[in-house]
């Protein structure tokens, strides 16, 4: 991303911090000048050095606000949650984690045809308000979601409404924040259900959501179907998920 020379000295820490996932080239008067990146020791032994299996991204101590997420998402090729204020960075997956994505999206593609809901797969930017808290902007990228509100998509393509149902795979660099940050701001913004989807135990989750509070918790295991409890009839089974 490019910043000022100005920028950088009102906020150097916080893009100190950024450099560690983002390349910040410093411009001078409209021209590029310098660049602010991490010492790079051997990338088997850097902690900064971001994969599936390394910690979630989160810029300790840093708070974005909502404009400068934006310009960060714009200007950068890496991909990024907003939450709570918060910064993350989504590490690429690994096979277990795809796997899983492509076998319930691909049932879900199926299932869905000719009804009037859509399933969709990550990257699809989808923007939340925590309940009673409007002015307070999340972004997150579900890897499955399903949207009935079509008419919440506005003239340029984006999504501004809330999807019906939304799938989490979990990864280790993944499982606190889908497991708590995602699913308490899932419940306070009117989503209905939420799948968490555990390739470690091979397990499915549902959280179904009625007055943003948790109304029903349902595990499905070893060769049980997970059947959603909003869609009755959406069915997979979870041999086929974690095969």
């Amino acid at each position: 991303m490019l910043v000022s020379t100005t920028e950088i000295q009102n906020s150097f820490g916080k893009y100190l911090k950024l450099a560690h996932c983002e390349e910040i080239v410093i411009t001078k008067n409209g021209k590029k000048v310098a660049k602010l990146v991490p010492y790079q020791v051997n990338e088997e032994h850097d902690p900064w050095i971001l994969n599936e299996n390394s910690p979630t991204y989160s810029p300790d101590g840093i708070r974005l606000t909502y404009e400068e997420f934006l310009k960060l998402t714009e200007e950068s090729k890496n991909r990024y949650e907003y939450i709570d204020g918060e910064l993350y960075l989504l590490a690429s997956p690994f096979y277990p984690h795809q796997k899983a994505v492509k076998e319930i999206f691909g049932r879900f593609i199926i299932w869905f045809q000719e009804k009037d809901c859509e399933p969709l797969v990550s990257p699809f930017d989808v923007t939340l308000f925590r309940l009673g808290k409007e002015e307070k902007i999340n972004a997150v990228q579900p890897d499955i979601l399903v949207i009935c509100d079509h008419d919440k998509i506005d003239e340029k393509g984006r999504y501004k409404g809330t999807p019906t149902l939304v799938v989490e795979v979990l990864s280790d660099s993944t499982k606190s924040k889908d497991l708590i940050k995602k699913l308490d701001l899932y419940q306070e913004s009117g989503v209905k259900e939420y799948w968490v989807v555990n390739p470690s135990s091979a397990e499915i989750y549902i959280y179904t959501f009625i007055a943003n509070t948790i109304d029903e918790f349902r595990t499905f295991k070893g060769d049980e179907k997970v059947e959603s409890v909003i869609f009755p009839g959406l069915t997979i089974g979870l041999k086929q998920v974690f095969s």
